[in-house]
């Protein structure tokens, strides 16, 4: 079982996306306020990150956003938050999401999501954090992406036990218990650094 007090979620703020995703995202949420699990996001409130946050919020969870003074407008900002936290910029958001959390899950999404995301599993390959990473794998969202980590295994750019520290599920539950039994690997750290 997992002890985890808050999950930084990344996902998608665009409008014009599949209501599969913004259900799958809008049950993450009631998950996780189940759970008494504090939400950690960007402080969006459309796409997936309002979906996300509001179901955090109507199940009586706790929901933390961190935005950039850009995005902190009437038209993009939650409302209803325990906190919005202003960061100056886009690295200093990510800096204090990471720090806020004790673990990251990935809904669909674009750019952004994928730059959070890579940016966390590229930290915790050096390192930087032993925190569990999983992919909530919607309508296999994330197939095409898992097929190209499998690539960058087979052609030598990453270790196979990189490529194992992703976890990924259809249902958030299973994914929070997955992610609950994670074991960091210690050893591919040591070995990519080239410290053995």
């Amino acid at each position: 079982m997992n002890n985890f007090k808050a999950i930084c979620v990344f996902c998608g703020s665009s409008d014009s996306v599949h209501a599969d995703y913004k259900k799958a995202a809008y049950q993450m949420g009631t998950i996780l306020a189940e759970k008494n699990i504090q939400l950690i996001y960007g402080g969006g409130k459309t796409g997936l990150m309002g979906a996300v946050a509001n179901g955090v919020i109507e199940s009586g969870g706790t929901a933390i956003g961190v935005i950039i003074p850009s995005m902190n407008t009437e038209a993009l900002a939650q409302e209803n938050l325990a906190r919005m936290e202003v960061e100056p910029s886009m690295h200093a958001r990510k800096a204090r999401m990471h720090e806020l959390a004790d673990a990251f899950i990935a809904l669909p999404g674009g750019f952004g999501t994928l730059d959070e995301l890579f940016e966390t599993l590229t930290w915790k390959q050096i390192g930087e954090h032993s925190k569990p990473v999983g992919l909530l794998d919607v309508n296999g969202y994330y197939q095409p992406l898992l097929k190209m980590v499998e690539h960058f295994d087979k052609e030598g750019f990453i270790f196979s036990e990189h490529r194992k520290e992703i976890m990924c599920n259809a249902e958030p539950t299973e994914l929070l218990d997955a992610m609950g039994k994670h074991v960091h690997s210690d050893e591919a750290v040591k070995k990519w650094m080239r410290q053995e």
